[in-house]
């Protein structure tokens, strides 16, 4: 098997974070819609958008995108069936160390996005490298059928537990054993 780019998987806080995305078609409105999700302060350039689009809390940037579009920005996002221009972005992205996702192109990218089911406090996210976002979704599904109530309760509860774990707990290890035990008792 033929050595395969791995990424490293994280969660990113982008509550009040600036992020561009460029583009004003469908594939932007959906990943509008989960930054949005997120808290992120987004803005949009594009010379049309959807009028979904513009339905949204965004900023919209009725013209194309400028290099210095990207100033003050954490993320970006090229969302175009522009290839010219989405490797643009990136190559613009790249220069100032930004955070960048081209849709449906990993190899610009320098940050890709799972395939996310959110319920409560509980998000699986489910990546496949860039090889199959449709692969991710089916696996998304899957996994996402696991998820009830029950362990939405459960979330909610442990996270209502973990200042009090802080204080009377005093190691990691001691915190990690209370908190699988908790769960084991929980879902078992």
């Amino acid at each position: 098997m033929p050595d395969e780019k791995r990424y490293y998987m994280a969660c990113l806080d982008l509550e009040g974070l600036s992020v561009l995305v460029v583009g004003g078609g469908r594939i932007a409105l959906e990943k509008v819609a989960g930054l949005l999700d997120c808290g992120a302060d987004v803005t949009v350039v594009a010379p049309e958008v959807l009028p979904e689009l513009r339905q949204r809390q965004v900023t919209w940037l009725a013209r194309g995108y400028e290099p210095r579009d990207l100033a003050g920005r954490y993320l970006v996002v090229a969302a175009t069936q522009i290839e010219a221009l989405n490797a643009t972005v990136a190559r613009d992205a790249a220069q100032r160390s930004l955070l960048c996702n081209v849709v449906d192109d990993p190899d610009k990218c320098t940050v890709i996005l799972p395939a996310i089911h959110r319920d409560g406090p509980i998000a699986i996210a489910v990546s496949t490298g860039g090889a199959s976002p449709a692969l991710a979704k089916r696996l998304r599904d899957q996994f996402a059928a696991q998820i009830g109530p029950r362990t939405v309760a459960v979330a909610r509860e442990l996270r209502a537990r973990r200042p009090w774990a802080k204080r009377n707990l005093a190691t990691y290890d001691e915190r990690k054993e209370y908190f699988e035990r908790l769960v084991d008792e929980a879902l078992t």
